[in-house]
């Protein structure tokens, strides 16, 4: 067993969209310590620049580092698609990053048309549009940004009438085109399925990228043999650097800290 097999997984978001990501890693591995970083204070990122964003990665990677991360799962896209070269390239500790599944919902759409529902610094990226670009050539993509609704879902708004109504005004183009995959390219997006499901035509697939994103961890950690094989219960921390009460309705089972990150 590695020496560092036992420090834990490091996961950071522009606030409490990635607990959706750290559901599907706790699930796949529940012997890993994990330590969560809720940089709600300075969501949504979607807006910010390139090099803002980048300077958010920065300090929060450096933060995780100090608590002896293995490994770090930037659980949000636009951080994902703005900064993650660069982080892999600064720091040394294996990445994983979190994109927009594009690419099994271009191969199986039948009706040739895909929807992404993702923020405007995703969109916007040079990886986004190199991926979009590989995989769908023949197909109709209609993009849209999600504005303010990473804002609704930190505020705990998720299912309050205003939600709904600008859920339903930004699926309109999206249905207008008959689209049969709707790719959710931001980590808060997942909590939305539940309304979405009601909005959409049931043929229509939700697409998220949570599992896949847990098992390329299990696969990274697996090959310097970084995995826990420790038998005792995970230690799983959450802080954040707003209000913890809004982090700590999504994660009830776990302790949340204010930290001033």
């Amino acid at each position: 067993m590695n020496s560092t097999s036992s420090n834990p997984i490091g996961i950071f978001d522009s606030g409490i969209g990635g607990t959706s990501i750290f559901r599907e890693i706790h699930q796949l591995l529940p012997n890993e310590d994990v330590i969560y970083l809720a940089d709600s204070k300075n969501a949504p990122y979607g807006y910010k620049t390139k090099q803002q964003i980048t300077d958010l990665c920065i300090k929060n990677t450096e933060l995780l580092l100090k608590e002896n991360c293995k490994i770090i799962v930037v659980a949000c896209n636009t951080a994902t698609t703005n900064a993650i070269d660069y982080l892999r390239k600064t720091y040394d500790v294996p990445f994983i990053g979190i994109e927009p599944a594009i690419k099994p919902a271009a191969l199986n759409s039948k009706n040739k048309a895909v929807g992404i529902l993702a923020t405007k610094g995703t969109l916007s990226s040079e990886l986004f549009a190199k991926t979009s670009e590989l995989f769908t050539k023949d197909i109709d993509v209609i993009e849209v940004i999600g504005a303010g609704l990473v804002e609704a879902i930190e505020s705990g708004n998720i299912h309050h009438p205003s939600t709904i109504q600008l859920l339903e005004e930004l699926l309109q183009p999206m249905l207008a085109k008959n689209i049969d995959y709707l790719v959710l390219g931001c980590s808060h997006y997942p909590y939305l399925i539940s309304i979405l499901q009601k909005l959409l035509p049931k043929e229509v697939v939700i697409i998220d990228s949570g599992e896949a994103v847990a098992r390329q961890t299990k696969n990274v950690l697996k090959n310097p043999n970084l995995l826990n094989s420790g038998q005792k219960k995970a230690s799983i921390r959450f802080y954040t650097n707003r209000s913890e009460n809004i982090l700590k309705s999504f994660v009830p089972e776990f302790p949340v800290k204010y930290l001033d990150f």
